[in-house]
């Protein structure tokens, strides 16, 4: 088996992160911040460890970093807290998000809490920074983006983009779902609000998302329970991560997770994204002279290690079964992210994914790319 489906959760795990995994089962099997008692206090012990570690990774105060289920769910906390905390407003997005922003920024528009504003990435970073500026009006209170589209890798101008927020005064939530480990971005680059999955560039467990912000913009809770905090209070507690963590988290994934923050540390993220991109450009340099392979990239943009392309006249679904059935494991359709494939106009089949990781070899890629060049339907 040979996987390059790391966009989707970086596999295998570190062992660290594996055995820590285990530990904590085995160790601190108590309910962190729900009593008392020794094993508890153990177990809030080894969670607030890895709070501190994702607070520094991302430039954050601890008590202000969140442990959620998944990027998905720290996206919505972001931009449906700063909706409701801001009443009816205008918010911008643009055309490579995840359903993870677009979808919750539709669903705030059915229900007449904001409106919205999606900004065309062009082909160049001037393009969107422009696109996104010509777009902001008196009542825009949000800038949601990512930093590298999950579906072809293109990377964004995250810091341009935080000099116009700041000149506007408008939040900026950034989506990491793809770019932490990868690109060293932090709250201390201007940036508001970040939210990443623990499971992919971090190589902590599934289960494992984070919220991290400067505090500058209030948010509001989307659900209320016990947070082993001010349980006599009717009220949800107003105050993070407290607000933002009803009920139980997923105590051993966070446990492990630390493993993985560490792990990330040990590798470095330049030599991380440095390997990374070499294997997909030994792929797409591989592949590129091919008259029966579109590869959906740019020589305008940066990208991370995500390569989207296609066999031409295939069924990108049909293609990833040939591949998985010889061992070569990639995600085919439409990754979750129907404005950017619409973007690259990749067509009914959406397209094949090559998403490398730090275990990944030359060899590796060597293998898919015969694989590929014998391809018979």
């Amino acid at each position: 088996m040979i996987y390059f489906d790391n966009a989707a959760t970086t596999y295998p795990k570190p062992l660290a992160v594996v055995r820590e995994a285990e530990r904590a089962l085995l160790d601190y099997g108590a309910n962190p911040g729900r009593a008392g008692h020794r094993l508890s206090a153990l177990t809030s012990l080894k969670v607030y460890e890895t709070r501190e570690k994702c607070a520094s990774f991302f430039g954050a105060e601890a008590e202000n970093t969140v442990f959620t289920l998944n990027c998905t769910e720290a996206l919505n906390f972001a931009i449906k807290g700063v909706a409701e905390k801001t009443g009816f407003c205008h918010m911008i997005t643009t055309d490579l998000e995840h359903n993870s922003v677009i979808r919750p920024l539709e669903r705030l528009r059915l229900q007449h809490k904001i409106a919205y504003s999606v900004a065309k990435s062009g082909d160049t970073d001037d393009e969107l920074v422009k696109n996104i500026g010509m777009l902001i009006k008196g009542s825009t209170r949000l800038i949601v983006m990512t930093a590298g589209c999950n579906v072809d890798g293109r990377i964004t101008p995250t810091k341009k983009i935080v000099e116009l927020a700041k000149k506007y005064g408008i939040c900026l939530i950034v989506d990491m779902a793809q770019a932490s480990g990868i690109l060293p971005l932090t709250l201390k680059d201007g940036i508001n609000i970040i939210c990443a999955p623990g499971h992919k560039g971090l190589y902590g467990p599934m289960g494992t998302g984070i919220l991290c912000t400067d505090g500058k913009y209030p948010l509001s809770s989307l659900m209320e329970g016990g947070t082993g905090s001010q349980s006599l209070d009717i009220n949800q507690p107003s105050f993070l991560p407290d607000m933002l963590e009803s009920g139980t988290i997923n105590t051993s994934g966070v446990i492990a997770l630390a493993k993985g923050i560490d792990f990330v540390h040990s590798k470095g993220i330049d030599n991380i994204r440095t390997h990374e991109n070499m294997l997909c450009d030994l792929f797409i340099n591989k592949l590129s002279d091919r008259n029966n392979i579109t590869i959906y990239r740019s020589k305008s943009l940066s990208y991370l290690p995500v390569v989207a392309f296609n066999l031409k006249g295939e069924d990108s679904s049909y293609v990833a079964q040939y591949l998985s059935d010889r061992g070569i494991y990639l995600r085919a359709g439409f990754h979750c992210n129907f404005l950017a494939h619409k973007k690259l106009g990749t067509g009914t089949g959406g397209a094949l994914r090559f998403a490398p990781s730090v275990f990944n070899t030359r060899n590796d890629v060597l293998k898919l790319i015969t694989i590929i060049s014998d391809f018979k339907h």
